[in-house]
């Protein structure tokens, strides 16, 4: 008899960009393992990037429900639509070249909506799900975050509720770096880490994606913490055509604080000092770039060797990692940022390119890497062992056998780690 459980999510299809996939892929993968999902979604959401490719990805037997949201985001929009667009996907100007209706923006967000600005789906979502969870016996309900204020849904629902509540956190809440940057006051920050400490100690069970937000969290909490990384998607395996350039690709945004001098100080060195690398470079950038990284590659010269693809469809992104001759993989250097494992990885470590990261100490990442064999790890002071890096790929992609050897990688299918999952339910 197949178990059913009941899906909290704010990101849905057409909803892009990475907060979408995890959650696609485990309903993709749950009836596999005896688990019926049905998705609870809001119906008039305010998504700041459209895939409708992903669409396709949605199976067409599984249940939907919905119930309509507020949306602060379209009233901050009367001050400024393109500031309030950019906060709502978590870019955020520096601290330096804030205007006051950036810091106006950001105070609000911080202040006035906690957790986040999908506060006022919580009530009218508890009141419908309460009489849907009785009418159709749900056991199971799974709130996944941010928006973290879905969690604030499966605790009221605990609390009337004879169900198991399963609270999946993709990212951190009180230590995400974005948390420093939203002018919060104390009493605001006091509350926010209230609500994740109620939300810790109630969940029957909880899932993070890395060890490093497993350890934080186990001092806040002994309820039961599992790690359970996103993954990739087994593909056909298509004849791939490689860039006839050495290109360096950088999928997915980078932001303002994702800026890696040290990098591109490295390319400007290699290209002023080595024969034949500024014929054969290219930097391929896809997704959104922030204008004070776009301003440091125009300082190092890089500017006419960039390709700045924007924001593309993930079947795209997909074809782009596929065809780069390496891949780049760029974390802020900060301690706040060494539990995020980029969705992103896993989709790289089998694309058969090497992967160049950079990022802080104590990363999760640095471990997978070397685990499977799949690339490099680089801190920002690693000057001479990127050049050296850069310049063994480059060797290798001129003598036509630059490619990766990954090892292991089966345990980071979505499959895989989707029966993981359902064995928690």
């Amino acid at each position: 008899m197949r178990k059913e459980a009941l899906i909290i999510t704010y990101y849905w299809p057409p909803a892009g960009g990475p907060g979408v996939q995890r959650w696609l892929k485990f309903v993709k993968y749950l009836p596999d393992y005896g688990v019926k999902p049905i998705v609870y979604i809001p119906s008039n959401p305010n998504y700041p990037i459209i895939d409708e490719s992903l669409e396709q990805e949605v199976p067409t037997d599984v249940a939907i429900i919905k119930q309509p949201i507020k949306e602060p985001y379209k009233f901050a929009g009367l001050l400024s639509r393109k500031k309030s667009k950019s906060i709502s996907k978590g870019i955020i100007p520096n601290k330096s070249s804030q205007t006051l209706v950036d810091r106006l923006l950001l105070f609000v967000r911080g202040n006035l909506f906690i957790p986040d600005a999908r506060k006022k789906w919580v009530r009218p979502s508890v009141q419908y799900l309460s009489t849907y969870i009785r009418d159709f016996n749900i056991e199971t309900v799974i709130t996944t975050g941010p928006p973290h204020s879905l969690h604030l849904i499966g605790l009221e629902l605990q609390k009337s509720e004879d169900i198991k509540w399963i609270a999946d956190f993709r990212d951190p809440w009180t230590t995400i770096g974005y948390h420093k940057q939203l002018k919060l006051t104390k009493r605001s920050k006091n509350k926010h880490k209230l609500l994740e400490k109620a939300v810790l100690q109630a969940a029957d069970q909880i899932v993070v994606t890395s060890q490093v937000t497993k350890q934080e969290f186990s001092e806040i909490t002994s309820r039961p913490i599992h790690v359970i990384t996103n993954g990739y998607d087994v593909l056909p395996l298509n004849e791939k055509t490689l860039d006839a350039k050495f290109s360096l690709a950088h999928i997915g945004s980078l932001l303002s604080e994702r800026n890696p001098k040290v990098l591109w100080e490295v390319l400007k060195d290699l290209i002023d000092t080595h024969p034949g690398f500024a014929d054969d470079f290219q930097l391929k950038l896809v997704g959104y770039v922030s204008e004070e990284v776009l301003k440091s590659l125009s300082n190092y010269d890089l500017i006419d060797y960039l390709i700045n693809l924007g924001y593309v469809t993930h079947k795209q992104a997909v074809k782009n990692q596929k065809q780069s001759q390496v891949l780049l993989l760029i974390e802020i250097d900060s301690p706040d940022t060494v539990s995020i494992i980029p969705g992103k990885l896993f989709e790289y470590m089998v694309s058969g390119r090497p992967i160049l990261a950079i990022g802080p100490k104590g990363s999760d990442v640095e471990g997978i890497l070397k685990e499977t064999n799949t690339g490099s790890y680089f801190y920002y002071d690693d000057y001479k062992a990127i050049k050296d890096i850069i310049l063994k790929y480059y060797l290798s992609y001129k003598d036509g056998n630059l490619q990766s050897h990954g090892i292991g990688l089966q345990k980071y299918s979505r499959k895989a780690l989707t029966k993981t999952l359902a064995e928690l339910i």
